[in-house]
């Protein structure tokens, strides 16, 4: 908890947000309609704090990783709020706690809502990652459905050294209200470690996985009575067999005894 207690302006930021331990991370207690009212109420009509406020996502795999690998569990740890984008563990707060997670808060389902309500305020975005041709096919088809949203920029994910400096600086320069990394766990969330201090004009970072993916149309999403009971990772597996086939195989046992072991209440909102 250290990395919380040293993070003063997130705390005062998200001090209204219960939280819940959920398979060892502490992850809000919001669905998805009260997160993305909460993102842009911190940015709308002005920004609350003087640095991007850090919201980032667990499921299974991850409440896994950040159990083997100290570098994952304190990137996570430093996030300023953690949604829960995994049905297991809406699933098991509501077997074990008395404030369970209302409902689980996919990313790819959230970008939605808040485009929608940032497009009526004029708020604006800048979506970074995937390769050039997944960034350039979701921006074009995000910009299909909502026309009047604000991108003021966007770009691949896969710039190094000085290409990548020089992109940050372009980012903080165009201070859009919403940056989407989509670059994976963990790269991600160090992407927000290292590159937080040079966003000072942006109003929210929010990691988002995979999100780029499904908003080109390259991958489709699980059935919904797949990602009702829990199974998207099942879809996902038959989609990329070879890449996840082990992952999960690896990192399910272990999430659901977490799941199972370390649930429990927190003892006050601000934790």
């Amino acid at each position: 908890m250290h990395e919380r207690r040293a993070n003063p302006l997130g705390r005062a930021a998200t001090a209204g947000v219960s939280r819940a331990t959920v398979g060892g991370l502490r992850l809000a207690v919001l669905d998805l309609e009260q997160t993305a009212d909460f993102m842009i109420d911190v940015v709308y009509p002005r920004r609350r704090i003087s640095r991007p406020l850090y919201l980032t996502s667990a499921n299974g795999e991850v409440l896994s990783r950040c159990s083997t690998e100290p570098r994952t569990d304190r990137l996570f740890r430093t996030a300023d709020l953690i949604n829960a984008d995994g049905q297991p563990l809406v699933t098991m707060s509501k077997l074990k706690l008395l404030e369970p997670l209302p409902e689980r808060v996919a990313t790819t389902d959230l970008f939605h809502i808040v485009a929608r309500k940032a497009q009526a305020v004029g708020l604006t975005f800048y979506m970074f990652g995937a390769d050039e041709a997944e960034n350039e096919a979701a921006v074009a088809n995000v910009r299909s459905l909502y026309p009047k949203l604000k991108i003021v920029g966007y770009s691949h994910g896969y710039l190094r050294g000085e290409a990548l400096r020089s992109k940050v600086d372009e980012i903080n320069a165009l201070a859009p209200d919403y940056l989407w990394v989509a670059l994976g766990v963990p790269y991600e969330q160090a992407f927000v470690e290292e590159f937080m201090p040079r966003l000072c004009n942006v109003g929210v970072i929010k990691t988002s996985g995979g999100l780029f993916n499904f908003l080109s149309g390259s991958r489709p999403r699980a059935p919904n009575w797949m990602q009702n009971v829990g199974l998207e990772w099942a879809w996902r597996v038959w989609l990329e067999p070879r890449r996840l086939l082990w992952r999960y195989l690896t990192t399910n046992p272990r999430a659901l005894y977490l799941l199972f072991n370390r649930t429990r209440p927190s003892l006050t909102k601000r934790d």
